[in-house]
């Protein structure tokens, strides 16, 4: 019997769970889940003779280290803050370990010892980062094993709401951590390259500088940068490309209105506003304007950002009700950020039989003896509903898959790695397909806005 220990069970994990529950008998799984709160857990799991429900709080050293060393591999999905105290447990115990999160410098210095062990540290292995390494080194592989050069890539991932449940200006709901959204782009700059040039876009030009992409049979989206696109340089064995870019998908609209939010400041995670807890959302937004005996808060929004009565705009932030003076948010010692959050998960989360989606989409440009081309990849996946969401789904199942093969040996290089080898994204892109996670790829015409610095 192989023995899991998933510690963890939030709203991305449903698919997790539900994967190792139908894997459970045919792989003879043990399979414990610890978290402080099991109710999505228990609604999964439903009492199946291999699982173990157990709660825990992360910093009892004790216990945890007691269920660590009774399990063959531990899944971790906690927000990655708390990855390294698993981590170092999971090394003494000598067990491997999973989880869907970015590879911090922390882990990175672990790694002589994780290999002395002979342990698989999987890491990276959700959606993005995860679905996203693997689809692209699985093309980019391929044109080079064919002779093609690399000299383009793009890579774009949005977590959306599906059409059907898309009753909102924003065409936006919540499908993964809200606060994640309301700081995304902070803390440094966007950085990628363009046709063989470095460009930087600072956090406050971020919302203002999107491109747009056509997906077929769901229309025109816009993409954002991310923060550090040339950091995939090495990771995907790019050195040599004149085209470098990653960014966040949403729908067309969406950041010009996002970008109102950041030159007011109102995404700002930095201090605390002074109180908060009798702030009505009127009183949150006048806090960022200027002072006026008689002007309204609207009228002053307007004139400040120069948005026009009629633009559709106005009507994004009306929606959101940003301008009632009677109901009290109701945050003590909250920051900006904190404040947003709270007024946009009000409008934004999830109805019971709403369906999110997923949206993937790679161009890859390369240079043949032929010539230039372009192959377009794009994934498209829905959930089922406010519990099996496509976000668990595209997040979770890369997990469960990677644990049952580093169990059966199927996945063994030893060490701190991302699912970038042949040996560990082939079959895992395999199983995903038999889950409706399936990219389509088709040849078109290449696009290159200088093709003189690509040529060259």
């Amino acid at each position: 019997m192989k023995k899991i220990l998933l510690i963890g069970a939030g709203k991305s994990t449903s698919s997790l769970m539900s994967y190792l529950k139908e894997q459970a008998d045919k792989e003879d799984l043990s399979v414990t889940i610890v978290d402080k709160n099991l109710h999505l857990a228990e609604k999964i799991i439903d009492n199946h003779p291999r699982f173990s429900l157990n709660v825990l709080d992360i910093f009892d050293d004790i216990i945890r280290g007691e269920l660590i060393q009774n399990s063959d591999l531990v899944i971790s999905m906690l927000p990655a803050r708390f990855h390294m105290q698993v981590a170092v447990d999971a090394i003494k115990y000598g067990k491997h370990m999973v989880t869907a999160s970015y590879i911090s410098d922390e882990l990175k210095a672990l790694d002589d010892q994780i290999k002395a062990k002979g342990l698989v540290f999987m890491n990276e292995i959700g959606l993005d980062p995860g679905i996203d390494h693997m689809s692209a080194m699985h093309i980019i592989d391929q044109i080079k094993s064919d002779g093609g050069e690399m000299v383009l890539f793009e890579s774009f991932t949005g977590g959306l709401v599906a059409p059907e449940s898309d009753d909102n200006l924003w065409h936006y709901k919540f499908t993964w951590n809200p606060r994640n959204v309301v700081v995304a782009g902070q803390g440094g700059v966007a950085k990628f390259l363009h046709a063989g040039q470095y460009k930087y876009i600072p956090y406050q030009k971020l919302f203002r500088r999107t491109e747009f992409l056509d997906i077929d049979g769901y229309g025109r989206f816009e993409a954002y940068p991310n923060r550090d696109s040339l950091k995939y340089q090495s990771i995907y064995g790019l050195e040599h490309i004149n085209t470098l870019y990653r960014g966040t998908i949403r729908r067309v609209g969406f950041a010009r209105a996002w970008n109102v939010f950041v030159q007011l400041g109102m995404t700002d995670d930095t201090y605390v506003m002074e109180n908060s807890e009798n702030m009505t959302k009127r009183d949150f937004v006048n806090a960022f304007l200027p002072f006026s005996p008689s002007d309204s808060v609207e009228l002053k929004l307007r004139q400040y950002m120069k948005i026009d009565q009629d633009d559709e705009l106005w009507l994004k932030l009306e929606e959101l009700d940003l301008f009632d003076g009677h109901t009290k948010i109701g945050l003590k010692n909250a920051t900006p950020a904190q404040m947003l959050q709270k007024i946009l998960e009000d409008k934004w989360t999830l109805k019971p039989d709403d369906k999110d989606m997923i949206v993937m989409y790679h161009k890859f440009g390369f240079k043949t003896p032929e010539g230039f081309k372009q192959i377009d990849s794009q994934l498209v996946v829905k959930g089922e509903d406010q519990i099996y969401t496509a976000m668990a789904k595209t997040v979770g199942l890369p997990v469960g898959i990677a644990a049952l093969k580093i169990l059966k040996g199927d996945i063994k290089t030893p060490g701190v790695q991302l699912p970038i080898k042949k040996e560990i994204y082939k079959p895992i892109l395999e199983e995903l397909k038999n889950y409706g996670i399936r990219f389509t790829d088709k040849e078109v015409p290449f696009q290159c806005y200088n093709p003189d610095a690509v040529a060259g």
